[in-house]
C-alpha cells in the first residue's frame, strides 16, 4: 500500500484558515492557531446576529406602525388586533414600510380599523 503524504491537504487548509482572517490585526490574520480561534469566533458571531437581525428588524418595524398608529389615536395592539379583524393580511414589514413612505394608504387602514371597532 502506498503511504499518504498530507502535504497539499494540510497547506489547503491552512491556506483556507488564512484566507478567512485576511483583514484581522495583527497575529490574527498571520498565525494559524490565533487565526483558527477568531475565525472560529467570527462564525459564531455570525450565526447568532443572523438571528438577532431578525429580531432587531421586527422590532423596528414594530416601533414604526406604533408610531404611525398614535398619529391616528390608536395604541399598536388595537391597530393589529383591528387589522386582523377586518381581513387585512398585510406583514409588519409591508406596514412599517406604508408608514414610512405611504402616510395616505396607512391612514386608510386607521379608518377601516375605526370603522372595525365602531
Amino acid at each position: 500500500m502506498s503511504r499518504v503524504k498530507r502535504g497539499v491537504a494540510a497547506r489547503r487548509r491552512k491556506n483556507r484558515i488564512l484566507k478567512n482572517a485576511s483583514g484581522y490585526s495583527g497575529a490574527r490574520s498571520r498565525l494559524l492557531k490565533t487565526a483558527r480561534e477568531a475565525v472560529e469566533k467570527g462564525w459564531k458571531y455570525a450565526y447568532r446576529d443572523r438571528r438577532q437581525r431578525k429580531r432587531r428588524f421586527r422590532a423596528l418595524w414594530i416601533a414604526r406602525i406604533n408610531a404611525a398608529a398614535r398619529e391616528h389615536d390608536l395604541s399598536y395592539s388595537r391597530f393589529m388586533h383591528g387589522l386582523k379583524q377586518a381581513g387585512v393580511e398585510m406583514d409588519r414589514k409591508v406596514l412599517a414600510e406604508m408608514a414610512v413612505s405611504d402616510p395616505k394608504a396607512f391612514s386608510a387602514l386607521a379608518e377601516l380599523v375605526r370603522s372595525q371597532a365602531a
